[in-house]
């Protein structure tokens, strides 16, 4: 095993995910929707997607977006195994996001140099990631844990810490998430949803991510004012 970096492991500063604010997390049943998906994504002002490993198609739906959609960045999300994560990449996934701070996928994405965002839930989990070099962690299911509070919270004793909250997170708190100073980036699956990728309803999701871009832009410009 390689000597582990106390150097930040997360995604470089000029990746998309600040400048999105928006984590799609997609559960895609056939990966010949991919590139639509992407398009669809794109066209709505997104250019940042998470396939989550909760189908058997997901490993090839990651191949084919980053295929026919060169410019977005794609991740693998609900990776709960270091096999999961191998399995990810070697289909072209860019990052690795876990529901939960597991070590041992930790250390194999830092081994192989992957960027990986992994889940916490508590200020304890919080503190271990953050004595690996972590800075951006996934916060859990956010809203069931307390949401925005909890992030209020968070932010006194981890002010280098930013999250992606996920779970719970809609349309209609999506921009009480995006003011929060420690959130770089809110995740959730109502953008493109499995039911309307499923229906083919890709204008449905070109308008939903114009929607959430705009709600995210002016939550930001917001919380710019209130600094």
């Amino acid at each position: 095993m390689t000597t582990r970096s106390n150097e930040q492991t997360t995604l470089p500063p000029n990746e998309p995910l600040a400048e999105a604010g928006l984590v799609p997390v997609i559960t895609i049943d056939s990966a010949d929707d991919a590139g639509s998906l992407a398009a669809a994504l794109t066209q709505g002002g997104i250019s940042y997607a998470e396939i989550t490993f909760r189908t058997p198609a997901a490993a090839q739906a990651i191949e084919r977006m980053r295929s026919e959609a060169p410019r977005m960045t794609v991740g693998a999300g609900t990776v709960l195994t270091v096999e999961q994560a191998d399995r990810a990449v070697r289909s072209g996934a860019q990052y690795v996001v876990s529901p939960a701070f597991d070590a041992r996928v930790v250390d194999w994405c830092e081994e192989h140099a992957v960027p990986i965002i992994p889940g916490v839930a508590t200020p304890t989990e919080v503190n271990a990631a953050r004595h690996r070099g972590l800075r951006t962690l996934k916060l859990f299911p956010a809203e069931q844990l307390g949401g925005v509070a909890l992030l209020q919270a968070l932010r006194g004793p981890f002010p280098e810490i930013q999250f992606v909250p996920t779970g719970g997170i809609t349309r209609r708190n999506l921009g009480n998430y995006a003011r929060q100073p420690n959130v770089v980036a809110c995740g959730g699956s109502w953008i493109a949803s499995k039911e309307a990728i499923s229906a083919r309803k890709f204008d449905d999701i070109v308008a939903a991510a114009k929607d959430a871009c705009t709600i995210v832009s002016q939550a930001r410009r917001q919380r710019s004012r209130a600094r």
